[in-house]
């Protein structure tokens, strides 16, 4: 309420003047309070009553016409007017919801040679055609989106300017929505004068709701309540309803609605207004109606009202009306019943008020309703949605003002029992100035203080926090609406977190002390990113300095990356448990770091394996400092209690290029690593940008992309490296694929490095099968040729043995292939078949059904156990070539290469020495007993079409004095014959 300025009067003053002082004040408020509202009011209702309107431009003249439907849509303007030849006329045709086009002829009166035009008032029109009946020229077509021709937009509907000549007038209107059609002669001038009377009126709803719609909004922004915010919203809302009924709803704030918009649009504001009166109705009363029987029925209404919004989505505008006038009927009923119910139980003023509006909003609705269906338009000249809208706004603002001094009351009953609050809050409470002098503080906060009191104004920030924490928290407020940050206390024993907002000039906010949250956050934090042994970087510590190294290179900065590995730490671990190696590691990191310096760092990425990175490292001062490494780990020895431990070190350096993957930057360093380890270089070996190894990884992963595209087997082929008998060497012709590549260029690349990246890539399976495939399919096409042929040979992955899909493959080639299958040995490395002797024995098992001979690769070079060879059913051993060359230089490969002959034979198996190179290994050789020798003594690789060519494995030496050896060796009747399915060759 209004409260006058009332100063003291000085008491100088004369009384009488007093007196004279408070009459005018009191004259005054009863002008401004009482005399100047009721006057106005006064003064608005005469004027309407008495005074002429400025925009009084008579009514138009009805117009009788004939309508049809054209329910097919396929009229044209000839044959409607044959079916209007038949219609009678009317004053006005309803469309009950249909939305086929309408046909309607009609004949203009005159005027007197005044201009005049044809108004079609219908807000439901959304297309118009007009043709004069004696051309059939048409004068003019109309959209929502635009006119032309002699239509134009007028008001809700369309017209139609009228030639001069007079004649009857052919019209096609698409409707949607309860049209009612009826037509209206106007003088020109007077329709001009309606149209502007007819917007003026929609500006002032417009207006006025618009206002109201804002000042309670300004009022639920100051008051931050959400009440007065969905009420600002349902007059918004409310206004557009009622635009809808007069047909002001083609325009908002002076904007065309896009027609595309126009139905749409209409089906939403309907939709959206009942969530909206549903939502405030159950806002302001919903608590008192769970206490009466309508609240089952009222939780449905929600449900169905709710429902309205993807109807009016979904369904198309004809169809929506009925759906919705149905849900609307039954709610607004259920609704004005709760609300009698609430009145007669609270007497409550707020319910009455909006039980008023809701039933002239029920009433106005259900008159929509029954003059859409029933045709009586009547009924919406004594009420429609637009008087509905403003009678119901005015009943809604007085129940919301009504609530506001509800509310009122309220909060001031809250303040005590909020001051109550703030006192007990476990939480510190305080208040600032803009110069940081508290200006109140609660119990809690004085206890984090470790104050008694504060003196409101005195008490300053920057006795407690440092001044930058105040000169972050007094941006941040400014800045945004809330401010949250962490400060700490002056002796830096206990941290705070303050969350804070500017409000009225001054600093409101909360206080938690948080020093043991951040004392565990930072704990997890260096975790995350740390070993949690060494306390150097973990793998994904490291990873982030590598990245945000890596972006440096783009300047020019370069960048090194080591990879170092303790040589045989595990015996550490083996022999004095973890507790000592664990030590060691500590100490191994302690020296490590003091050779780095700047922005250098370690990580530890495996259990005795390192990497470290080192940003605006060139190669040659990286060099430096891992030859220091290499130094400190292994110059003195590690001390662990009363022991004393040597540890050694190989260290791989690498320049990292541009653009590389640190995965790709580890693995060439873990190259170069492995290459140290192996004794070159004292432990250190370098790699730089462009070198070979740098171009064989890219080579490799070259190789990787390829074999994983659709055609991975592109440009490869196969060779044939003879394998001689020394028991008949002029009658057997057996051999050994070997994969070729045939590059784009033509040039033939060696197949080593495509196998190693498909066997780390995982896709050997795939070379494996196309060679197996392969090599059979050429030896079915040349078996009639291979007469001699006892044995192919073919290498098989270690990574296709694991493979169950490639075993399965396997199998269903060697199936197709069963007549030929015989003639195949497959040959698996000895490591490999050691490695899973259980997965190796089942699929010798499975290929030898097929008659499949199994040869043991590499035999010797790797773990070779009596044991485990018992248990293999091998048919033939190929002894490792590292025995075979120069065996007659080194005695002990004599007597290792016969032991293990003389081994096979006992066993059933035949014996095969690769790597033969000249007549005195392979005389050595058929001495000790081997059955079958390989090497560039015998031929180098072939093409498959020299192999058909040739006799025997002995037609492709060239050297004599081997031709004169061999013509000493063997019989013709010394090469077995091999049985088609034999667990074991045949010894003779």
């Amino acid at each position: 309420m209004f409260q006058p300025f009332q100063p003291s009067p000085p008491t100088h003053k004369p009384m009488f003047l007093m007196a004279i002082h408070r009459g005018i004040e009191t004259t005054m408020r009863l002008l401004s309070v009482y005399c100047v509202p009721a006057g106005v009011a006064l003064a608005s209702v005469l004027v309407l009553m008495l005074w002429n309107s400025h925009f009084t431009g008579g009514g138009g003249q009805p117009l009788a016409f004939r309508a049809v439907a054209d329910h097919d849509a396929t009229f044209i303007p000839s044959a409607a007017l044959r079916e209007l030849a038949h219609a009678h006329p009317v004053d006005a045709y309803d469309t009950h919801l249909s939305e086929v086009p309408v046909w309607f002829a009609f004949h203009a009166r005159d005027l007197g040679g005044i201009p005049d035009a044809v108004e079609f008032p219908s807000r439901h029109m959304v297309a118009l055609r007009c043709w004069d009946v004696a051309t059939l020229k048409m004068l003019g077509s109309a959209t929502r989106g635009g006119a032309d021709g002699a239509l134009a937009d007028a008001k809700a509907g369309f017209s139609l300017s009228l030639p001069k000549t007079r004649g009857d007038v052919l019209c096609r209107a698409v409707f949607s929505g309860p049209a009612h059609l009826t037509l209206l002669q106007w003088p020109a001038d007077r329709l001009a004068l309606s149209t502007q009377q007819f917007h003026r009126q929609s500006g002032l709803l417009d207006g006025g709701m618009i206002v109201l719609s804002l000042f309670i909004l300004v009022t639920a922004v100051i008051n931050r309540q959400v009440l007065y915010l969905q009420f600002a919203g349902w007059l918004i809302l409310n206004l557009r309803v009622a635009a809808l009924s007069a047909g002001w709803d083609i325009q908002w704030l002076g904007q065309q609605v896009p027609v595309e918009w126009l139905l749409p649009s209409r089906a939403l504001t309907m939709a959206l207004y009942a969530i909206a009166t549903l939502t405030l109705y159950m806002t302001l009363f919903g608590a008192d109606l769970l206490r009466t029987r309508f609240a089952p029925l009222l939780r449905v209404v929600q449900w169905l009202v709710l429902a309205l919004l993807p109807c009016a989505i979904w369904l198309p505008y004809g169809g929506f009306l009925p759906v919705m006038w149905i849900i609307v009927a039954g709610s607004l009923s259920l609704m004005i019943l709760g609300l009698v119910s609430v009145m007669l139980r609270s007497q409550s003023h707020v319910a009455m008020w909006f039980a008023a509006s809701f039933t002239v909003t029920f009433l106005s609705s259900l008159t929509e309703v029954f003059a859409a269906a029933l045709g009586v338009r009547e009924l919406l000249g004594v009420a429609n949605s637009v008087t509905a809208a403003l009678t119901s706004s005015m009943l809604a603002a007085l129940a919301v003002a009504e609530q506001m001094r509800v509310e009122t009351e309220k909060r001031l009953e809250a303040q005590d029992k909020l001051q109550h609050a703030y006192e007990a809050m476990p939480v510190g409470l305080f208040t600032l100035d803009m110069y940081g002098h508290f200006l109140s503080a609660n119990p809690a906060m004085l206890k984090m203080l470790d104050v008694v009191d504060i003196i409101p104004g005195r008490t300053a920030w920057k006795q407690f926090f440092a001044e930058s924490f105040w000169i972050t928290l007094h941006e941040q407020v400014h800045m945004q609406s809330d401010a949250e940050m962490q400060v700490v206390s002056r002796d830096g024993n206990r941290c705070f977190m303050v969350s804070a907002t500017l409000a009225h000039g001054r600093i409101e906010a909360v206080m938690q002390d948080v020093t043991e949250k951040v004392k565990a956050t930072e704990q997890l934090r260096f975790m995350a990113d740390n070993d949690a042994l060494t306390k150097v970087y973990n793998r994904r510590g490291i990873e982030k300095v590598f990245e945000d190294a890596v972006q440096r290179l783009a300047g020019g900065k370069p960048l090194s990356l080591a990879y170092i590995d303790l040589d045989r730490f595990k015996l550490i671990n083996d022999l004095f448990g973890h507790a000592a190696g664990d030590e060691v590691l500590k100490q191994v990191c302690e020296r490590i770091e003091m050779m780095l310096g700047g922005g250098q760092k370690i990580g530890r990425v495996g259990g005795d394996e390192f990497v470290i990175v080192m940003p605006d490292t060139a190669v040659p001062l990286a060099t430096l400092i891992c030859r220091g490494i290499v130094d400190r780990i292994g110059g003195t020895p590690y001390r662990v209690g009363d022991k004393a431990f040597h540890v050694r070190s190989s260290v791989g350096l690498i320049e990292v290029a541009p653009g590389m993957p640190m995965k790709d930057a580890v693995s060439t360093a873990d190259r170069a690593c492995r290459e140290a380890k192996d004794g070159h270089s004292d432990g250190l070996v370098v790699y730089e940008r462009g070198s070979t190894a740098f171009q064989e990884r890219e080579a490799e992963l070259s190789l990787v992309e390829r074999l994983a595209g659709p055609n991975a087997t592109e440009g490869m082929f196969l060779e044939m490296q003879p394998i001689m008998s020394l028991n008949a060497p002029m009658e057997s012709l057996n051999f050994e694929v070997l994969l070729r590549m045939r590059e784009r260029d033509g040039r033939v690349s060696p197949a080593g490095p495509l196998i190693a990246a498909a066997e780390k890539s995982g896709r050997a399976g795939v070379i494996d099968r196309w060679v197996l495939n392969t090599t059979l399919g050429w030896i079915e096409d040349n078996v009639e040729n291979l007469k001699n042929t006892r044995f192919v040979c073919m290498n098989l992955s270690g990574a296709s043995l694991n493979d169950e899909r490639f075993v399965q493959d396997t199998l269903e080639i060697l199936s197709r292939y069963t007549h030929v299958a015989s003639r195949l040995c497959m040959e698996i490395t000895e490591s490999v078949a050691l490695h899973d002797l259980d997965n190796t024995r089942r699929f010798i098992d499975q290929v030898r059904n097929f008659g499949v001979k199994v040869a043991l690769d590499d035999f010797g070079a790797g773990y070779t156990s009596f044991s485990y060879l018992k248990e293999l059913p091998a048919d033939v051993l190929k002894i490792d070539g590292n025995f075979i060359v120069n065996i007659n230089a080194h005695p002990a490969n004599v007597a290792i290469v016969e032991a293990i002959v003389n081994l096979a034979a006992n066993l059933g198996m035949k014996t095969i020495a690769e790597w033969a190179e000249d007549a005195a290994t392979i005389r050595t050789l058929a001495e000790i007993g081997v059955d079958y020798v390989q090497g560039f003594a015998i031929a180098r690789s072939q093409p498959p079409e020299k192999l058909l060519a040739a006799s025997s494995s002995a037609s492709f030496i060239k050297a004599e004095d081997v031709l004169q050896l061999v013509r000493t060796l063997g019989a013709p009747a010394n090469e077995p014959a091999l049985p088609e399915y034999s667990p074991r060759w045949d010894r003779h």
